[in-house]
């Protein structure tokens, strides 16, 4: 192999994300590596950037496969398949094990393993920040987009019936993205990763009290 694995990682990842939605789509992807490098440049543990980058570009390459219920987990097959990807491009046996370990980890699922290496947890922490801050509004909010009405689901309603004088439902209203946020904000591993997390929260505390005002909760002004 001659070609860097960063950049082989992205050319094999990209055909994968053709079917993808917003949210997981190589966009995605590229945000995600590049939000993990910057969080590795400000951290203070040695890294291997060729093994993030890849694992980064690889990592939600199952997810419209999940998507449509072809597969159940996308990271235990984007792992199984990445390891098929690099083996065919002779990557060593050591690098292609770590990218695995990287993608089989990033999942938030309580069944997911445990992020062990540096790597990981960069990959772990900057695909969570994914969900914070004013790019993890709009992203999240595609998300209740996309399961909106799927098993049942009816995620699409974000307004607060009490207010507006509509029925009172059990559907979840703006705490869902809320709740989602917190959820992965709570569990990242590294320094860098917190630090950033605490910021995009604090914008997001601020927007989330706006749109409180906004449906007449405590009345805009």
């Amino acid at each position: 192999m001659t070609q860097e694995l960063g950049p082989l990682a992205r050319k094999l990842s990209l055909p994968y994300y053709e079917d993808a939605l917003p949210a997981h789509d190589s966009f995605h992807a590229n945000r995600v590596r590049n939000l993990s490098i910057r969080l590795a440049d400000e951290w203070s543990r040695t890294v291997e950037r060729d093994v993030l980058s890849a694992a980064t570009w690889l990592h939600d390459i199952g997810r419209p496969l999940e998507r449509s219920g072809e597969i159940e987990h996308h990271d235990e097959w984007a792992a199984g398949e990445a390891e098929n990807l690099l083996e065919t491009e002779e990557v060593t046996v050591d690098r292609i094990d770590s990218v695995k370990h990287c993608i089989r980890t990033h999942s938030i699922r309580s069944s997911s393993p445990e992020p062990a290496t540096p790597e990981a947890k960069l990959l772990f922490d900057a695909d969570k920040l994914e969900a914070a801050g004013a790019r993890g509004i709009v992203r999240m909010a595609c998300i209740v987009g996309e399961r909106s009405g799927r098993t049942g689901e009816k995620y699409a309603i974000i307004d607060n019936s009490s207010v507006s004088g509509m029925a009172t439902s059990d559907l979840p209203d703006i705490t869902l993205l809320r709740d989602w946020a917190k959820e992965r904000l709570d569990t990242l591993y590294t320094s860098p990763g917190r630090r950033l997390g605490k910021s995009r929260w604090s914008f997001m505390e601020d927007f989330f009290a706006q749109f409180s005002k906004e449906i007449g909760v405590e009345g805009e002004r």
